[in-house]
């Protein structure tokens, strides 16, 4: 069946694309729509054209089983050129999303009718490229400047209503979306084409200096991000030069960002998402259980934050405390943090109203009896959990589901104080959880597919990316993490300052450095946990500088002074001379002769460090895909997109050259911490890649 097709209406042309599901720009699509127009032009039977969409939405994009394939033509470029130049109206009709390529074919015709529930967008951005069909050029020309500044440089989806009032849109409907652009067609068969690309910008109020004011205002958001500056350079073009070379310019930017290592990156995320939910032993037709009712136990940050995701999707919470002033403080957080949101607003009062009357507080166990999920946010205490597991083996109903939101311990073991294993997994959300996008489900030994199924479709109802994980001592991040922290630290006790290895993964592109989050996490926990475990099972020389600072009463941020000095008032790190001289202290007592650490060296050895235990995560099973683990690290720890998560980093960097440096690593600093993973010789030595083997896994 044709993918494009023409419909003859009196004198007005009904032009069909037809290419489920999101009717994507396939060559097909491009080649229909070229000779559709070129059939319309040559018809005097016919007056004004519309081109609509079957299915559920506008044309949603480029097609993604053409990527990374040689483009073949007419290519895009080429038809949104021929739908301008067309000497008969043709009118857009827009319904769920016209994005990417979708919106510059849109962009192309000479009116534009919309669903009041469409949205558009120029998502390029995310993907480390820019709008290359003209998107760039017609945008700014249409919608204004400063609105198209807006729309490409966050990609994100505009509705119709704003699209309207940035004249983007010409009109607006309810409903009967086919009658209304026909109707709108019929208006201005006498009006004729209206050309975008031939409407000019005042170029006086867009001067470099308002340029140069936009580009400081999204520095810290686009911060070592290669395409925006570039999307920033063509809507300059767009200003400055008449279309054709305006088309050039964006061209030209657009192959520096294709060619740029950042679009591989960021599309490797991107294909990285749609794998995420694909596990072993889980299908569309594996059961799901009916999640109707969540009950959360502790009120704390991570309670109350937990609790919110799931009332923002209209769900009844139950919170329970043992304290009735903690439960009060915990709602109270909760109430506070949603007056907040309407403060800026994101959300009315009424809103407000609506969410709080989803929560119900409790202190009472049994009032979680009729809880389809009941998610165990108590301290990080195997002790506590198992209690707070014990009590609901007695409390909760058949099928439902028990998870905690440990990070660290053994969801197997918890488990095992229920009579009902295979109700039980993790579910560990990340903090703020209202906020953060990463969910870690952690499949546990006994843990039942309908189960995890359940909590991995609930993942996306509640906005998150659900990573599936193995059981392991802090699971998929966490285990990482400590062994960055680790080397970090050494970093420091060798010869760099807090500061320098900072600096080093700040410019890096990672959202903070070590050292502060460290300090904004409280130096007093990790503290505490090492005073509980012997001396022989962590790296001392990498802690005992820090367990001074704590024994200093500097216990981080909320102190005000841990590896940094902070100001009354501020959270902005200083470095403290206080804090240096016990590093030097602790680097002599140990006969460390002190050396100058370059940022490049902090860099290669914290990336080392994540790579080398990712791929043991890898080969134990822990994670499924390496590519899973980027999506962990992008997401949950600050790792820079740009750059595609550590495992897409080392692929980047060549897995063979990854191991060696692993196994110099270890001669210079000992095996015990750097014993190359099996997984990773195996692919060097067989000069392969993450991503070739995650080929092979399951999707």
């Amino acid at each position: 069946m044709a993918t494009v097709s023409i419909e003859n209406r009196d004198n007005i042309a009904l032009v069909w694309v037809d290419n489920p599901p999101v009717n994507a720009l396939s060559h097909s699509v491009r080649e229909g729509l070229k000779d559709a127009m070129a059939a319309i032009a040559n018809d005097d039977t016919i007056d004004a054209a519309v081109i609509a969409c079957r299915g559920r939405t506008f044309i949603a994009g480029a097609d993604i089983r053409e990527f990374g394939a040689p483009p073949k033509a007419p290519h895009l470029t080429e038809v949104v050129q021929i739908i301008e130049d067309m000497q008969k109206p043709i009118v857009a009709a827009i319904h769920g999303t016209a994005l990417g390529g979708g919106l510059e074919v849109a962009l192309s015709c000479h009116y534009r009718v919309a669903l009041s529930t469409a949205k558009i967008g120029l998502p390029e951005v995310k993907l480390g490229i820019l709008p290359g069909a003209g998107g760039t050029q017609r945008f700014p020309r249409i919608a204004g400047v400063e609105n198209a500044l807006d729309a490409i440089i966050s990609g994100r989806h505009i509705k119709a209503k704003q699209a309207l009032s940035w004249g983007a849109v010409d009109e607006m409907v309810e409903d009967g979306l086919e009658e209304s652009a026909m109707a709108f067609a019929a208006s201005v068969i006498g009006k004729g084409p209206r050309r975008t690309g031939e409407m000019t910008i005042d170029g006086d109020k867009y001067d470099q200096a308002f340029f140069d004011a936009f580009r400081a205002s999204i520095a810290r958001k686009t911060r070592g991000y290669f395409a925006p500056e570039r999307c920033i350079r063509c809507v300059e073009a767009a200003v400055k030069l008449p279309l054709k070379e305006g088309l050039a310019a964006e061209r030209e930017n657009f192959q520096e960002c294709f060619s740029n290592p950042q679009a591989r990156a960021l599309q490797h995320m991107f294909f990285a998402e749609r794998q995420v939910s694909r596990v072993p032993g889980i299908s569309k037709d594996t059961s799901r259980r009916n999640i109707k009712k969540v009950g959360i136990i502790g009120a704390g940050t991570m309670g109350g934050g937990i609790a919110m995701n799931f009332a923002n999707i209209g769900m009844p919470v139950t919170v329970l405390e043992v304290q009735q002033e903690a439960l009060d403080r915990g709602l109270a957080v909760v109430r506070k943090n949603y007056e907040h949101t309407a403060s800026k607003g994101r959300m009315t009062q009424d809103d407000v109203e609506t969410r709080m009357a989803l929560f119900t507080g409790t202190m009472d166990y049994a009032d979680l009896a009729d809880c389809d999920l009941i998610i165990e946010a108590v301290f990080e205490t195997m002790d506590i959990k198992k209690t707070v597991f014990t009590a609901l083996d007695k409390v909760a109903k058949p099928g439902a589901i028990l998870a905690s939101n440990t990070s660290y311990l053994s969801i197997d073991d918890i488990a095992d104080v229920t009579s009902r294993p295979t109700d039980v997994l993790g579910l560990h959300f990340f903090s703020p959880a209202n906020v953060m996008r990463l969910l870690e489900i952690v499949r546990a030994d006994k843990t039942a597919d309908d189960a995890l199924a359940t909590c991995i479709d609930l993942a996306k109802k509640i906005g998150k990316v659900g990573v599936v994980s193995g059981v392991c001592h802090g699971f998929i991040g966490n285990r990482m993490l400590s062994q960055y922290a680790r080397e970090m630290s050494l970093s420091v006790i060798e010869g760099a300052m807090p500061h320098d290895v900072d600096k080093a993964m700040y410019d890096f592109g990672m959202a903070m450095g070590p050292m502060t989050v460290s300090d904004m996490a409280g130096l007093d926990i990790g503290y505490l946990n090492r005073k509980g475990m012997d001396r022989a099972e962590y790296e001392t020389r990498a802690t005992d500088w820090i367990d001074r600072v704590v024994e200093m009463d500097r216990k981080g941020l909320k102190t005000g002074a841990g590896i940094y000095d902070y100001d009354e008032g501020s959270r902005t790190p200083k470095p403290s001379e206080t804090v240096m001289n016990v590093i030097l202290e602790e680097s002599a007592k140990l006969g460390i002769e002190r050396t100058e650490k370059s940022a490049d060296e902090i860099v290669e050895r914290g990336m080392l460090a994540l790579i080398n235990e990712g791929a043991k995560i890898l080969g134990e099973g822990i994670a499924i895909r390496a590519s899973d683990i980027d999506i962990v690290y992008i997401n949950g720890y600050g790792f820079p997109a740009f750059r595609g998560g550590p495992m897409h980093y080392a692929d980047q960097m060549g897995l063979k050259a990854a191991y060696e440096k692993i196994l110099k690593n270890a001669e210079t600093f000992g095996p015990r911490w750097w014993e190359p993973a099996p997984l990773l010789k195996e692919l060097a030595e067989a000069n392969s890649s993450f991503a070739e083997y995650d080929k092979k896994q399951v999707g």
